[in-house]
């Protein structure tokens, strides 16, 4: 993905504004700034939605420090009201929030949404690392009116914004997200392994080779279900083919299984995200031309990009056919 990229969807009305993401982080693990990671980036994962008046901030890794200070400059003295949707507590989605600057004004309100973790509350998991002795401030010394919100159900509204959530195939509890926006779906899915890898689990839950594999059937199918059509698909492809052999049961995916599941949900555009921390963009760029390449065999006409830090996506508002 080569700087601004819009994606030129139909135009309901030339009043309205497109919907806009913009990448703050796209990294995986652990961020990795340098001159080996200046084109897709080196922060850890955060992407930011505007569509019908909704600031809609997806996962808090380190590169929300950086939209915190975008956002500061935009606004100035004027309240920022965002929301803030976590997919899951691994360090690399939420370890950029003590540093988000939006979070230190009284002027700000935010709105913070996700699932209980694997033995953690949903409070628990946003409280705890900004207490001593892990951080000087604690989440009630901010300054921000902040509100903590435990989501109970897979569907739910932001403003004019719909969102469907579904868990996915990642080690704990985490979730993917599809937002229905006025310029399309955008389906946002950083951390998932393919559901094939449940095979490999089968014996610790004590399944039959049988059950296991119509499970992982079963889930693969609602998995498609649920980003069936999406415009934009954000999903984790760390490893290349080769590299994923040895990562089996890790909770990330691969550039073929990608492009598949892709393919399978009949998807438009799809960015391969999550970055591994050890691919440099030479690295990245290949494994984006591999997917290319599985794509254009398929026929299918789906675009596969690299999602890069600091571009941008620009999906104007669809037509609504009159009768």
């Amino acid at each position: 993905m080569r700087g601004r990229i819009s994606a030129s969807l139909h135009m309901r009305s030339a009043l309205e504004s497109p919907v806009r993401l913009k990448f703050w982080g796209t990294r995986g693990s652990i961020a990795v700034p340098g001159p080996e990671t200046l084109r897709y980036g080196g922060n850890t994962t955060c992407v930011e939605l505007r569509a019908d008046g909704e600031i809609i901030v997806l996962d808090a890794g380190s590169g929300i420090r950086p939209l915190g200070v975008a956002l500061q400059k935009e606004f100035q003295a004027q309240p920022i009201k965002l929301s803030l949707l976590i997919t899951h507590a691994h360090w690399d989605h939420i370890q950029g929030f003590p540093f988000f600057k939006t979070a230190y004004d009284s002027n700000n309100q935010i709105r913070i949404f996700g699932f209980d973790g694997a033995g953690a509350t949903f409070r628990e998991i946003m409280t705890e690392p900004m207490r001593a002795p892990f951080f000087p401030i604690t989440m009630r010394e901010l300054s921000a009116r902040m509100d903590i919100n435990k989501l109970t159900e897979m569907k739910f509204s932001l403003g004019k914004v719909d969102v469907h959530a579904a868990f996915v195939n990642h080690p704990g509890v985490c979730a993917g997200y599809r937002i229905s926006t006025n310029g399309g779906s955008v389906a946002f899915m950083p951390d998932h392994e393919p559901y094939e890898f449940f095979l490999h689990r089968a014996g610790g839950r004590q399944l039959s080779p049988e059950q296991a594999k119509q499970i992982a059937a079963d889930e693969h199918a609602r998995l498609v279900q649920f980003l069936h059509g999406s415009d934009i698909l954000i999903l984790d492809a760390q490893y290349s083919d080769q590299e994923y052999k040895n990562h089996v049961g890790w909770g990330h995916g691969s550039i073929s299984g990608a492009v598949s599941l892709a393919l399978e949900a009949d998807i438009q555009t799809l960015l391969l995200f999550h970055h591994d921390p050890s691919h440099d963009d030479n690295t990245v760029d290949t494994m984006v031309e591999s997917a290319r390449e599985l794509a254009a065999k398929s026929g299918s006409g789906l675009e596969v990009a690299g999602a890069q830090q600091g571009s941008e996506m620009l999906l104007e508002p669809k037509k609504i056919a009159v009768a």
